[in-house]
């Protein structure tokens, strides 16, 4: 082909040829079905054979009889039924012969000169008895340089003519409709009235087509078998010229890049529809991976917030036995208790009851609601993960209702398994959640922080060293009062004493407060991290997925929206030349 073009046509061919072999390489890369992509391949291929004109049509409205008449010799088997139950290839050949081809499809050879710049393909009726044909002809439509549709005039464009056609219109077709056996009717009214139903119905459903012709087969092939007088009737002549000016040199070129345009266009933008989709999926998947990130982080902050609540409330019981101490030591640290203060034993029982009182067992409750209020959160919100991750497969499962599941290997399979996977995990986790097991040991660091001071032995509950503590802090205060026995010495020692043992006690409490605060800081911020990692490292898989994904999708995305924008600028290109022919013929 390439040897008989001018320089402006060699590089419009390139450039097709480039911008289809991208496309093509780009949806190997894609979903796009085999079929497609085969498709697409052919029509590459086609841009170096001859021209190919398809006849298609229902069975009985003349389709063979149409190319006899054409060609100017019967070479096709004419009959009232099904006769043309194959794929025929007619072609040029110096003798008439047939043969089996790929696929079904019979190569027969005649040597007619209209074949040597085209070939023809006779396909079985769109409503032939034998359907497997009607796919063979759906696929052989791809490859079609121009398609002549041939409807009767006795039932012109029936309901399986419709659906044909608005196969041939998917695939960006070059369609001229042909009414056969106009001369059955009764005059030309009856023939305008048909051709003028014919070509509106044609323009309703598939826009605006190439052009309508009104024909008599049988007339045209007896006019050229020797009655001429019959060729005026027929309807041939313009049909014959209309094919001629098509399929000259420069016309056989334009259709012959139009059609692999054609059905590159038609890809591109049934990818581009697939991968939008997918990327609305994406971007719902993305939403359900922002949602858990916020939850996690308003988990965080109401974690954070009631954390230090209920550390207020040690506070408050710390600061009520600090109060009370205070009270202890103005009551019994002045000069009418001397006799009291020499009895060690009574004073220490007194600052037990009335200063320690129920301090340890209420450090040990808060310490232990403290526990178990972490715990149960930790569970909430992994059970608020798998719900999430529920929805979304839910969600997913209505919208795929009546389409038999994905493909594997789509992203809807990968999608659906990864989230069943992380649904499964999240599942598990709060199944197998030991609620008992998870609060002894965050309980186990909390006393271990205060049993690390040597206050008290390994395995004593939290109230225990508190109160452990508390009697060290007897011991140094009584420290503070030995030698207080003397009555000359209390006016002037005794408000110092008292001061001192303020602030002994004062910063006794304040340290166990800071041990026992900065313990359970840590062991929360410890489990906070631990349980934002878990369920961090539960989502990842799927997370990675769908960045992926949507990274890849979206350089595909890109990609085929730069090849549709080269595809309709070569066939702009195409028809504009065109376009400037015409005028040019007409002005000449």
């Amino acid at each position: 082909m390439e040897a008989i073009l001018t320089p402006e046509q060699e590089e419009l061919l390139k450039h097709t040829r480039d911008t289809l072999n991208q496309l093509r390489d780009l949806l190997g890369d894609t979903n796009a079905s085999p079929e497609d992509r085969a498709a697409l391949a052919d029509s590459i291929r086609q841009l170096d054979d001859l021209f190919l004109l398809v006849v298609a049509g229902e069975f009985n409205s003349g389709k063979s009889a149409f190319i006899n008449a054409l060609l100017g010799q019967t070479l096709q088997e004419e009959g009232v039924t099904p006769t043309t139950s194959q794929i025929y290839l007619v072609k040029y050949g110096e003798t008439l012969g047939q043969t089996p081809g790929p696929k079904g499809v019979w190569v027969k050879t005649a040597p007619v000169t209209l074949l040597q710049k085209i070939s023809i393909v006779d396909t079985p009726g769109t409503n032939a008895i034998l359907r497997e044909h009607e796919t063979l002809t759906a696929e052989f439509i791809p490859r079609s340089d121009l398609v002549l549709f041939i409807t009767s005039a006795d039932r012109p464009f029936t309901e399986s003519e419709r659906a044909f056609l608005a196969q041939i219109r998917d695939w960006g077709k070059k369609i001229v409709l042909v009414v056969n056996k106009v001369d059955i009717l009764s005059g030309e009214a009856e023939r305008g009235q048909v051709v003028s139903f014919v070509t509106s119905s044609a323009n309703t459903l598939i826009g605006e087509i190439s052009a309508v012709f009104a024909v008599s087969a049988r007339q045209a092939k007896e006019a050229k078998a020797g009655k001429p007088h019959l060729w005026t009737a027929s309807g041939f002549e313009p049909l014959e010229a209309f094919i001629h000016d098509t399929l000259d040199d420069d016309g056989r070129f334009r259709l012959k890049l139009l059609n692999p345009l054609g059905v590159g266009l038609r890809l591109a933008r049934q990818q581009l529809q697939s991968i939008e989709r997918d990327l609305d999926s994406l971007q719902a998947d993305q939403q359900l991976l922002n949602d858990i990130q916020r939850q996690m982080v308003y988990y965080d902050e109401d974690m954070q917030r009631n954390f230090q609540a209920r550390m207020g409330q040690i506070d408050n019981v710390l600061l009520g036995m600090e109060n009370r101490g205070d009270g202890f030591f103005d009551e019994m640290i002045r000069f009418g208790r001397i006799p009291d203060l020499i009895r060690t034993k009574k004073v220490e029982a007194a600052f037990e009851e009335e200063v320690v009182a129920e301090t340890p067992r209420q450090i040990e409750h808060h310490v232990n609601e403290l526990v178990d209020w972490m715990v149960e959160q930790d569970l909430r919100q992994w059970t608020a993960v798998a719900d999430h991750m529920a929805q979304r497969k839910e969600s997913y499962d209505n919208r795929i209702v009546g389409q038999g599941g994905p493909k594997e290997g789509s992203l809807a399979y990968d999608r659906a398994r990864l989230i069943d996977s992380i649904g499964t995990a999240t599942e598990r986790a709060v199944e197998s959640y030991d609620r008992e097991r998870e609060a002894e040991q965050m309980a186990e660091a909390a006393r271990n922080a205060v049993v690390s001071t040597g206050l008290a032995g390994i395995g004593v509950g939290v109230g225990v060293a508190i109160a452990a503590a508390a009697h060290v802090v007897w011991i140094d205060v009584t420290g503070i009062l030995a030698g207080i026995t003397a009555a000359a010495f209390g006016i002037i020692i005794l408000p110092s004493r008292r001061r001192k043992a303020k602030k002994e006690l004062e910063e006794k409490l304040e340290d166990m407060r800071q041990r026992l605060v900065t313990s359970l800081t840590e062991q929360f911020d410890r489990e906070m991290r631990r349980g934002a990692q878990r369920i961090e490292d539960t989502v990842a898989p799927f997370a990675r997925f769908v960045r992926a994904e949507n990274d890849k999708l979206s350089t595909h995305h890109h990609a085929l929206v730069t090849l549709e924008a080269h595809i309709i600028g070569l066939q702009a290109q195409l028809k504009l030349k065109e376009v400037a022919e015409e005028v040019t013929v007409r002005e000449g």
